[in-house]
């Protein structure tokens, strides 16, 4: 069987892992030089390869049409992922919030991995970019390229979403599946910084917080998200793993503002925190209040916080008044931003939006509209929250299709 998979990111080469070894005759199509370029700066470059946790907790970890992913999540869990890489070759850990990484915290070693499997294999990789699906009588026959026209008997488009276009994923996909008459829903953000009115930012940008609560609240002050973690200041705003996994709920920027709330402090309650800070202030007693936080709070945040604070920054420690200790304390538990827009697609981690499950096969992921058409990845509309969930949906629907590919009828 002649089976085609047009584009060799983490669902690529992984589909043409599974189908090769299936028996299958396999061609991966890849513009890039090189396969994996997006897998690379997955996780900051450590690549987040998934969670280890059940079924239930992944399904419960997609926001976007979670439903559509039983069948593939249970015919390849996250504990066959582990096992298959470890049987590449690529020892794991599991670390907070049961993220696997590589034990090497190296992307390089998940792509050569199966680099090595692909060659071993003697999976054909042709760097060239595919331009349209060809189908006959209501059956894809092959792929025609800038370089010409390959016949294959199924073909699996795995070309990625809109996000980081530099890396390949520039939504050929998505046009090579509306030409056979796929409804492409919506192309958003997904796990995306986000920009805030407050000014203030930009004077603390490059700053990293680690172990901090952010809360995010709608307009009608209801609480959509609070998690605890880690969060970087931007010039734009914000960015970082609480604000990615936040921005998943904020469904309507621009057009709605959302109140984001930073707890600086959260292992202290109001009134352990203002027990610590008068502890500080008796230290520092003859000091001026801009000389007092040094040992709480990082100092480039000092300058910030001292402003918000209305304090005069010159007053002496042993006079800030309890309203004016209460007052700060207020501000440590809940520096509040408004975010008002996400960046830019080209900046997302993922892409929400995508071709339409109800057009797609949720136990083969064939095309409800082309026989021996097969999809994975990010290129269908499901998307879920940071911490290697998303490249799990790769890997299972991966699995799935090339399964189905391969024990199908042509």
């Amino acid at each position: 069987m002649k089976l085609g998979i047009i584009g060799a990111g983490a669902a690529g080469m992984t589909s043409a892992v599974f189908a090769r070894e299936s028996g299958a005759d396999v061609t991966l199509i890849e513009k890039n030089d090189r396969p994996g370029k997006k897998l690379l700066i997955t996780g900051k470059g450590r690549c987040n390869v998934t969670n280890d946790s059940d079924v239930n907790t992944h399904i419960a970890n997609i926001p976007t049409n979670p439903r559509f992913m039983y069948a593939a999540l249970n015919r390849f869990t996250p504990q066959d992922t582990k096992a298959f890489f470890e049987e590449l070759g690529v020892p794991l850990k599991t670390e907070r919030g049961n993220r696997v990484f590589p034990e090497s915290d190296r992307a390089a070693d998940i792509c050569g991995a199966l680099k090595q499997r692909l060659d071993r294999l003697g999976v054909k990789i042709l760097h060239e970019r595919a331009k349209h699906i060809i189908v006959t009588d209501g059956s894809v026959s092959g792929v025609e390229t800038d370089a010409g026209r390959h016949e294959f008997d199924a073909v699996i488009l795995a070309t990625g979403g809109a996000s980081y276009p530099l890396t390949g994923s520039t939504g050929d996909g998505y046009r090579m599946a509306a030409e056979l008459g796929h409804t492409i829903t919506p192309l958003k953000p997904a796990l995306v910084p986000v920009e805030c009115e407050e000014k203030w930012v930009r004077e603390l940008m490059g700053l990293s917080l680690k172990n901090v609560t952010l809360s995010v609240s709608d307009a009608a002050e209801n609480e959509i998200f609070s998690e605890q973690g880690e969060l970087l200041f931007t010039h734009f705003g914000l960015s970082g793993p609480l604000v990615l996994s936040a921005s998943s709920h904020m469904k309507k920027l621009p057009g709605m503002r959302y109140k984001m709330s930073i707890d600086l402090k959260p292992a202290l309650d109001f009134q352990t925190l203002d027990r610590r800070l008068q502890s500080d202030f008796a230290k520092f007693a003859n000091k001026d209040f801009a000389n007092s936080l040094g040992e709480l709070l990082p100092s480039k945040l000092i300058p910030v916080i001292i402003r918000l604070s209305g304090i005069d920054p010159h007053k002496k420690v042993n006079i800030v008044t309890r309203e004016e200790r209460h007052t700060l304390v207020t501000l440590l538990k809940g520096l509040t931003l408004t975010a008002v827009k996400f960046r830019p697609i080209e900046e997302a981690i993922v892409t929400s939006g995508g071709v339409s499950v109800k057009e797609i096969s949720p136990k083969t992921m064939e095309s409800k509209l082309v026989r021996g058409l097969y999809f994975a990845g990010e290129i269908i509309d499901v998307d879920a929250y940071t911490g290697g969930f998303n490249l799990q949906i790769a890997f299972s629907t991966a699995h799935l299709a090339a399964d189905a590919a391969c024990n199908g009828e042509y």
